[in-house]
């Protein structure tokens, strides 16, 4: 396969907390072929190591189905295809991708790249972040087409992202170069599940904003929790509760954004995720933080706009892995 990609298509594939989805993407970024199903998940897991494992292999038994389902429906099979790029959460170690997403219990120190070489002997594996996935996306094929200098992000059930610098993917030592999320924006602010305190993902995921409007008395009819994305919702339909959120995540959002632009001198920041779907309740009082913190030209400068790629950007990033290695796999060759 070339490094400057292929015709034959990518198996892609995006792993979350409530959804698997695969799908077959070309060499131009577009998707074939593509299906989903919910993540046989628990939220909290079990301690118990042998019904964790159980769990683990229910959830493994459910992505071979599903990417069977779609090399079907897209008339291919293992052999007829360039490779399989895979944008999993994290943590995870790489390029090995022995995975422990945070929101999948069963999955500790899963050997995800292993079972899937396996899986699809003689093709290039490649799986990443998939918080990197997205901004690889934005880069190759959305907001930051055409441009040298992208941060990828989502805001969402947490806040992560990716780093493109002169046209190339950064991993850093460990892959998680670019993860904006663990920005101090708050010395004093609340607890962070990183065991930090006072970072952007602290007071910006939806589930921590959610929690904090309840505190300030916000509250839904029906009985269940309510979370980042009915707050979404309220904030869009005026409640002055469910706004002061919004407002909250954006000016954290601003200065952990002044700070990076600082730092990296970047052409685009390009925000993804389910929070930024609010438009201007979210992106107004960034932009305002942002200006007050960014004083330099340069960084001044700095585009930040809304993610393009919707819902599959995570997919057409996992596929860039394999369709253009020489922008965005620094990893071993398999």
């Amino acid at each position: 396969m070339s490094d400057r990609g292929s015709e034959v298509p990518v198996l892609a594939i995006d792993i979350g907390g409530t959804k698997l989805a695969a799908a077959m993407v070309g060499a131009d970024g577009h998707l074939t072929a593509y299906e989903r199903v919910e993540t046989p998940n628990r939220p909290i897991g079990h301690p118990d190591p042998e019904a964790r494992s159980r769990d683990a292999e229910a959830i493994w038994a459910a992505l071979d189905a599903l990417v069977g389902k779609v090399l079907a429906a897209a008339g291919a099979d293992a052999e007829r295809i360039a490779g399989v790029g895979v944008g999993c959460g994290g943590p995870m170690t790489w390029p090995a991708a022995e995975v422990s997403p945070l929101n999948m219990h069963a999955w500790r120190g899963f050997p995800l790249r292993d079972r899937l070489r396996a899986r699809f002997p003689g093709v290039p594996v490649r799986v990443h972040n998939d918080a990197v996935c997205v901004a690889i996306a934005e880069h190759w094929q959305g907001a930051g087409k055409g441009y040298g200098n992208v941060l990828g992000m989502v805001v969402s059930t947490g806040v992560g992202g990716g780093l493109v610098l002169g046209g190339r993917l950064i991993d850093g030592k460990s892959g998680n170069a670019g993860h904006v999320g663990h920005i101090v924006v708050d010395p004093d602010g609340p607890p962070c599940g990183c065991g930090g305190r006072g970072c952007l993902e602290a007071i910006a995921r939806g589930p921590g904003l959610a929690a904090w409007a309840r505190e300030q008395g916000w509250r839904r009819d029906d009985e269940r929790d309510p979370t980042g994305v009915d707050l979404a919702a309220d904030a869009r339909a005026g409640h002055p509760v469910a706004m002061a959120a919004m407002r909250r995540a954006g000016r954290a959002l601003g200065i952990a954004l002044a700070s990076t632009a600082n730092l990296l001198d970047l052409d685009v920041v390009a925000i993804g995720g389910g929070l930024s779907q609010v438009g201007d309740l979210l992106f107004g009082p960034l932009e305002e933080a942002f200006s007050v913190h960014a004083r330099m030209d340069f960084a001044r400068r700095v585009r930040i706009v809304p993610a393009r790629l919707g819902q599959t950007s995570g997919l057409i990033g996992a596929a860039a892995l394999v369709q253009r290695p020489d922008l965005y796999w620094g990893g071993d060759d398999r």
